[in-house]
């Protein structure tokens, strides 16, 4: 309320009906500097334009119209008494006066905008039983059957003591008040005493006000204006009275808030009271909630098919489905696309699925009459602050189907702290959805259209500029810094750190599993803030990040976007001309592109640029490292003998150096060449490289430590596992297998413990021990399946020979031995 209004109350109580300068003009200019207003303020709340309002405060304009005056009292928050008083002056500077027993007029419409209402008089009035009647219902509505049907539950056991009230909340567009109304129709037999429905205008500037209502309610029931008390709790009282022995349903449509709704709400007796709210009302107490969701596909085309005719859908099956798709499965979206094609009978759905698939004009196109998508979510977006309003359309530029908190606030600009109160606002206000377990949000695609339509007339390109930058410099520290957590031999201030710590490390993830987490959840973040840091020229930041990914991708190989990371660090570094950074990162790219997306031709020809330029700059590491990319990539195109030549050069290359680096890259070489010789049949000689491989690991290497070395012994282990199970021993296999299966898993490493898993079924299985060989090779296919691994199908047939074997004795004999590749 303004601040003028008491003031203008006071003067009302102490009869001094006349203001000081006698006319409408100086009353008016009273009022508005009272409230604190200047008279732009004025003009844009009431719709007049600047020049209108100065003319009727100056007296040039002696009697506007009554809807203007109208308006102004309601921008005014007048109460009856003062709106009365406005219009008593206006109407005396009119030509004609006002006719007698014309309606008085009131502040803001029927219900008072601001405090009070003024009735119409009795003569005028419609019947008592008429004024609050239920809407028409829709005879085309559709679904919501499970949410009817517990309505139905709820009145059948109805207990007068603890008569239900119902909230039905939901995002814009769900439909709730079409399904309040419908419920209502519904459910109208078990109430014989009446069905009334009260628009409580939540979306308004001044949404209806208790007391106003109250009166509204008890004229409804039949109580004349004498009856009706003064105080809004007085006014409360008489209706839970009145309520107590009469079967009635109440429809309180389009709630704001909770104090809104409390006094409107029966005590004892048999009645029903449907509350419709864009807002949760969450403080609203023992209520029944129906939260509404988006239609079902197969429910939208019904809809679909029910405006527009069965036989425009039976000949356009496919673009109906694209339709419901297009409409996000909103129902006053797809409505508004039905009633749109029912009003051109001779247009094709398909020409309407084009229009729609054109994103930027989306909301344009889904608009019929005064139906528009975009109006029904500007009321709710209207009704925000102005800070819950930016972090709603910020949140637009968000990467990904959901974002979190913190990356609203850093759009925002704001502290995580308000952000997260904002985001929980606009859920309550049905503009977010929220996930079900995690801390994170995201919109209905038709919403993320209408916020980015706001960002782009509200927020000037530097505005959104700087809110990415400010994003991305804080999301890429923060993932620089969680992924260095996977590196075993990490130093804070080795080569390629850039010394920036965690952004904020009150938060940072406090180990390994906490920042897989974050890497996961955020995963779109951080690789848009990759993709844009490189097209902006922060090159030596993204060859941070991306060094610092290395091993981490180790742990997520199945991750195909790691042939994009790398790729982006090997453009940074060709543009920085650092040569040895270029061979690095070709060198993983190959990697990525042989492990993560099965391209061997790629890894081939990435591997061989890498070692081409490796010679070149004469870093004899990366040469033995491509040497070692080379070798698989070979091997998956058929040409294993010179895969196998590439990996006695590299691991000879590599046993000639001294530092730690390339023992650790000779343990890699070495056991790909194991399998390589392995899987041309010579599993005796890779047995030889790879307990050559063991004993360097037992042995140690200076400088680095105990949990490092144990993974590459983990991964020889696994090799001399394999290498004895081709020589037929299975006995003396199942000792090293398990032990990899145990250390890949002490590590979180899925992507090595599962190929191991099922190598160390199949070793289980020869040695005819069927229950134990079963249930390691059904975990191994499960959790080769969730990577998409090749290798999936290998267990699929281990188990079916399984099978086989159980129908048909003990089996024996070979199974399928597939590529795997060395521990980088």
């Amino acid at each position: 309320m303004f601040a003028g209004t008491t003031s203008i109350r006071r003067r009302t109580q102490m009869g001094t009906g006349t203001p000081a300068g006698g006319t409408f003009g100086a009353h008016l200019h009273a009022l508005r500097t009272d409230a604190g207003l200047s008279q732009a303020e004025l003009a844009e709340r009431a719709g007049v334009s600047v020049r209108g309002l100065s003319d009727m405060e100056r007296d040039r304009t002696r009697g506007p119209q009554r809807r203007t005056v109208q308006a102004l009292a309601a921008a005014l928050c007048l109460d009856p008494a003062a709106a009365r008083e406005l219009e008593r002056l206006a109407s005396l500077g009119r030509p004609r006066p006002v006719r007698a027993g014309a309606p008085r007029p009131t502040a803001s419409g029927p219900l008072g905008a601001c405090d009070a209402t003024t009735s119409p008089s009795p003569a005028t009035r419609a019947p008592a039983h008429h004024t609050l009647a239920l809407p028409r219902d829709l005879s085309d509505f559709t679904a919501r059957d499970p949410a009817l049907d517990r309505l139905r539950a709820l009145v059948e056991d109805l207990d007068p003591a603890r008569p239900p009230v119902v909230v039905i909340c939901g995002q814009p567009g769900l439909g709730k008040t079409a399904f309040a109304v419908h419920a209502a129709h519904t459910l109208a037999p078990h109430f014989p005493d009446g069905q009334f429905t009260l628009d409580l205008r939540g979306m308004d500037p001044c949404p209806a006000a208790p007391r106003a209502a109250l009166a509204r309610l008890l004229h409804a029931l039949g109580l004349p204006e004498s009856a009706v008390p003064a105080g809004t709790e007085d006014r409360a009282g008489l209706l839970r009275s009145v309520l107590r022995e009469r079967r009635v349903l109440l429809l309180l449509d389009n709630a704001a808030t909770e104090d809104q709704v409390r006094p409107l709400l029966p005590g004892h007796g048999p009645s029903l009271t449907l509350v419709t709210s864009r807002n949760a009302l969450s403080g609203l107490e023992a209520v029944h909630r129906v939260e509404l969701a988006l239609l079902r596909r197969e429910e939208a085309v019904e809809l679909l098919t029910r405006i527009v005719g069965p036989e425009r859908v039976r000949q356009e099956s496919q673009a109906a489905r694209d339709l419901a798709e297009l409409c996000g499965h909103l129902p006053l979206a797809v409505r508004i696309a039905g009633q749109r094609l029912a009003s051109r009978p001779g247009e094709h759905l398909a020409k309407l699925v084009t229009q729609l698939a054109a994103h930027g004009s989306r909301l344009d196109a889904l608009q019929a009459g005064s139906l528009q998508v975009r109006a029904a979510f500007a009321l709710s977006y209207r009704q925000l602050d102005e800070a819950v309003r930016t972090v709603f359309r910020r949140a637009a530029l968000a990467d990904g189907p959901e974002f979190s908190p913190r990356t609203a606030a850093l759009l925002a600009g704001l502290p995580a702290h308000r952000a997260a109160r904002y985001a929980q606002d606009l859920t309550d206000a049905g503009l977010l959805q929220p996930h079900p377990t995690a801390d994170r949000y995201r919109f209905h695609d038709l919403l993320r259209l209408f916020a980015t339509e706001q960002l782009t007339e509200e927020d000037t390109p530097e505005d959104t500029a700087a809110a990415l930058d400010r994003t991305d410099a804080w999301t890429l520290r923060r993932a620089t810094t969680a992924a260095r957590l996977f590196t075993i031999d990490h130093h804070p201030d080795g080569p390629g750190d850039d010394g920036g710590g965690d952004p904020d490390p009150a938060t940072a993830p406090a180990g390994r599993d906490q920042a897989h987490a974050w890497l996961e959840a955020e995963r779109s973040q951080w690789l848009a803030a990759l993709r844009r840091a490189q097209a902006a020229g922060r090159h030596r930041q993204v060859l941070a990040t991306v060094e610092a990914m290395h091993w981490f991708s180790d742990r997520t190989s199945h991750w195909e976007v790691w042939t994009e990371v790398f790729q982006w660090a090997v453009d940074s570094a060709r543009a920085l001309n650092s040569p040895r950074d270029e061979t690095v990162h070709l060198n993983y790219l190959a990697w990525a592109h042989g492990t993560c997306r099965h391209d061997h031709t790629t890894a081939l020809s990435t591997a061989q640029a890498a070692l081409a330029l490796a010679h070149r700059i004469g870093d004899q590491l990366q040469v033995g490292w491509a040497h070692s990319y080379v070798a698989p990539a070979l091997d998956a195109l058929g040409r294993t003998d010179e895969g196998i030549a590439h990996l006695r050069e590299g691991a000879d290359c590599l046993s000639r150096q001294t530092d730690a680096q390339s023992r650790l890259a000779e343990l890699s070489t070495l056991n790909c060449l194991g399998l390589l010789l392995r899987q041309t049949g010579r599993p005796d000689e890779a047995l030889t490289v790879h307990r050559r491989s063991e004993a360097l690991c037992r042995a140690g290497i200076p400088g680095k430590p105990n949990e490092l070395i144990d993974l590459y012994r983990a991964s020889a282990q696994q090799h001399i596992g394999n290498d004895l199970a081709d020589l037929h021993r299975w006995d003396e296999a199942e000792a090293p297998l398990r032990h990899a299966v145990v250390r890949f898993e002490t590590a979180r490493m899925p992507a090595w413990s599962e190929p191991a898993r099922l190598d160390l079924g199949t070793a289980l299985r020869h040695l005819h021990r069927a229950e134990e060989a079963r249930a390691t090779l059904t975990a191994a296919h499960r959790g080769l399946v969730r990577q998409n691994h090749p290798r999936q199908l290998e267990a699929a047939a281990q188990l079916r020979l399984l099978d086989e074997a159980d129908g048909a004795g003990p089996f024996d004999g070979h199974g399928p031995t597939a590529e795997r590749t060395g521990s980088r």
